[in-house]
Order: structure tokens, then sequence, then C-alpha cells
């Protein structure tokens, strides 16, 4: 005979605290299990257990690797308050009423918690378990997830200490050297929290023939270990990259900044789960491996608060304040300040000096300045220099002359005689209209280079001498 499962309307676990995201170690976890059934029920025990649990799990090749750990185990029973019971502890549930029973346990101290984590060959898991025990029934169960975040300081002195390092590559070509890249970073501290800027500080020097891009990106490295077996899995969360440089240059970074992404602290204390962060700062080399420079990171739970740094320095300068508090009370100050009959007003002077404004007899007012007259350097001795512009067939000209810029204003102004006044063919003959023209034109470049190069020019048969 198969005895036939009473229904149960309502099982289920809730928080006293239902806003509360997570717990840290210590924190009370407390709540009530509600039970509604359909029909007339026996419950002859109810047992509340809280679990805490990490565990690993992936296939290498045909074997199964699993492992587990346990971080909380807490079992106890409850019973209904006002509520008559049997003597064996039984009590009846009827249809149409709402029953309560209430639990209460407290997490382990600091140190014995890893906190909550989901990956993909592995978790952490926090949860607890009601069970109902029935007579002739099997027993039913339900569950409550809740979180757990262990409290990661990054204000500590090792996580505030700053890290840097260098690395450098040589590239080759079919075997043949092709120069090399090297880069140069660093960051003010390890410890950080979701949502912080990290800010880098790099310099890069590309010395081959290709072109090179410098980036950075913040890497979560998940180590899984099962049975003697490790298994890692890398992951890039973010980054940012700068420009590209060139064959023979090289490029800086002054506090480029990358954002912590929304992600989970690290998990340093388990033995078989692994989180670790890391900024990846690389060089991308086009036909060969990066150059790649991991500085590590921990994310935390409590942000920086910007003064733990430099408590040292705080405290030294406390120390130097104290020190000269102490010097300046042992100063012994003179009674009374000296008397001002005692000082000698000697305004005598052993030489003149050279005064700022000039000594003025007229009217003007003495406060203006009397600027000295500025004297031009002497004009070059007169010489004269031939010049002579022989005309020839097809207009060539053989030139005798050093003062370039005379003989272009010369040639411009028999350009604008020959548009103006003459043909071409006044300059192959000496007709009256050219000589006309050219005695009008020679007083004015005799006038142009005299005052300029003291150079004179007089006409000469069909020559200009």
């Amino acid at each position: 005979m198969v005895a036939m499962t009473k229904r149960v309307k309502v099982f289920e676990i809730v928080f006293n605290d239902p806003s509360k995201t997570f717990y840290c170690s210590g924190d009370k976890v407390a709540g009530k299990i509600l039970v509604e059934v359909l029909e007339v029920t026996r419950v002859t025990c109810m047992k509340v257990l809280g679990v805490g649990c990490a565990k690993v799990e992936y296939a290498k090749g045909k074997q199964r690797c699993r492992e587990e750990v346990d971080y909380l185990k807490y079992e106890d029973v409850v019973h209904l308050d006002d509520h008559p019971a049997d003597t064996d502890g039984s009590v009846i549930l009827r249809p149409g009423n709402k029953y309560e029973y209430s639990f209460g346990f407290e997490l382990p101290q600091q140190g014995q918690l890893v906190s909550t984590y989901k990956g993909k060959f592995g978790f952490v898991q926090y949860f607890v378990k009601a069970l109902m025990e029935r007579p002739a029934q099997p027993a039913m169960e339900c569950r409550k997830h809740f979180e757990v975040e262990e409290p990661l300081d990054v204000n500590t002195p090792d996580l505030l200490s700053p890290t840097g390092g260098m690395k450098e590559k040589k590239v080759t070509c079919m075997f043949i050297p092709d120069g090399q890249v090297s880069l140069n970073a660093k960051i003010d501290r390890r410890g950080f929290c979701e949502g912080e800027e990290i800010c880098i500080d790099a310099k890069f020097e590309n010395t081959c023939s290709r072109i090179v891009v410098p980036k950075a990106a913040i890497i979560a490295k998940h180590t899984y270990q099962a049975n003697g077996r490790t298994k890692v899995f890398r992951q890039k969360l973010s980054s940012v990259r700068g420009n590209h440089i060139i064959s023979g240059m090289c490029d800086a970074w002054q506090g480029k900044s990358i954002r912590v992404p929304k992600i989970k602290p690290s998990i340093l204390g388990c033995n078989i789960i692994r989180v670790e962060y890391a900024l990846m700062i690389y060089m991308h080399i086009p036909g060969s491996d990066k150059l790649v420079l991991e500085l590590p990171l921990v994310i935390g739970t409590v942000p920086y608060n910007g003064f733990s740094s430099r408590t040292n320095s705080m405290s030294s300068q406390d120390g130097s304040v104290s020190n000269a508090s102490n010097s300046w009370v042992s100063l012994r100050m003179p009674s009374a300040p000296p008397s001002y009959c005692d000082v000698t007003r000697d305004c005598s002077l052993d030489q003149p000096l050279t005064p700022l404004l000039d000594d003025y007899d007229g009217g003007d007012s003495p406060i203006f300045m009397n600027a000295p007259q500025f004297q031009f350097p002497p004009l070059p001795a007169y010489s004269e220099v031939s010049v002579k512009l022989l005309y020839t067939k097809g207009m060539q000209i053989s030139i005798g002359y050093q003062y370039k810029i005379n003989l272009i204003f010369v040639l411009l102004l028999f350009r604008w005689t020959r548009n103006t006044t003459a043909t071409p063919a006044c300059f192959l003959s000496a007709e009256p209209s050219w000589q006309s023209t050219r005695t009008e034109l020679l007083p004015i470049i005799n006038g142009f280079l005299f005052h300029s190069k003291h150079i004179r020019v007089s006409p000469c048969g069909s020559e200009l001498v």
C-alpha cells in the first residue's frame, strides 16, 4: 500500500531583514519558517540547517575532478511557540492556519569564512535549509540562500605601497634582429575597490621597424584545485589603449586611468578556489608576441580613505612640529627693542651713481626720462660699379652686377617701359622713340641707384653702362 503524500500550501524561509544584501563574519542570521497546509498534517520534527561550502568540479580528460570544503555547519530543531505538542514532540497542523518557526544563529568570526563566489568551474555558497519531517512520508525541504562578504580593507600598509616594473623584448624578423621594445610602468598602490580609478604612469619605447600599440587591462585569474590538479581560467574585465608608436619613437602615460568594474572582491583564503586580479600593461607588436607586464591588484570591500598612506609622514610632521615648538620656547627674546637714536645715518658715497633720470634745466617735468639720441652707423664709402646690360637678339642679357635687388628694380623699370612706351623692336634698334624714352627713364634709375647703392647709370649708344 502506497501512502498518499499530503499537500502543503506554503513552506518557505523568510529572513527578518529582507533588505540586507550580504552578511559578514560574526553577524546573526535570523528568520522564520512559514508553513501552511491544505489538509491535516502531523509534523514530527522541524530542523534548520546553516550550510556554507566551497565546491570545485570540472573534467580533466576522462577523469572527473571534484573537491569540496565546508565553512559553515549549523543544525538545530525549532518548535512552534504557544502550540501544544504531543509527548513525542510532534504537532498537528490544520488547514486555514499560518504557522511560523523562528530560528537564528551567528556566523563564525573573521578569518573562518570565504566570500560568496560563483565561477565557471566552482562556487562558494551559503544557505539556510529547513527540513520538515512527517510520519510515513518523505521529508520536505526548502532553501534560502544568502551572501557572505568578508571585509577586506585596502588601507593596510601592504596594499597602500606602490608597485611597478620594467620589461623589454628583442624583436626579430626571420631570425634577423629588428630592434626592441620596452616599457616601464608603476601605480601608486595595490589595493582598490569597485568603481575606483587606477592611475598608471608608464613609458613605452619602440626601436623596431614596426608600429606598436600600448594597452592596459584589468585581468581576473581564477584558480581551481581538485584531486591534486589545478585549472586556471583568465578573464579580461576592462581595458584602455594609447596612441600608436612608430619606429624610433616613444610615448608616456601620465596618470592614465582605468576604472575598476563591478566585480567580486579577491578570494585569497580558500584552499580550492582562488580569485586574484592584476593590472596587465602590454604592447601589441604585429607579427610577434605581446610584451606583457603584470602588476598584482587586490580588490577589497573597504574603500580607500586617502589618509592611511600618509600616516608615517603625518607622524613625522607632528614630531617636527613638537620639536619646533620646544625650540621656540627655548629662544631668548630681547627685553626691549634697540633705540633708533643709536642708528647713524651716513649717506655719503665714495663714488657718484649714475642717475636714472637726467638733470633738466628747462621747464619740463623732471619725472620724464631723457632718452639719449640714437646714432646711426656711417654710410659705406662711395664706389662706382659698372653695370652693363647688353641687349642681343632673343632678349638675352649679360649682367655684371653684384647687387641683385637693385638689378631687379632696373629690370622691372625697363619692363614697364617696354610695355607702355615701346615695342620689343625698340630694344634692338636705336630709334628716336626709344632714345627719348631712355632719356626720360635714366634720371629716375640714377636717382634710385644713387640713394640705395651709389651706382650711376649713363647712356652710351645702344648700351647701358
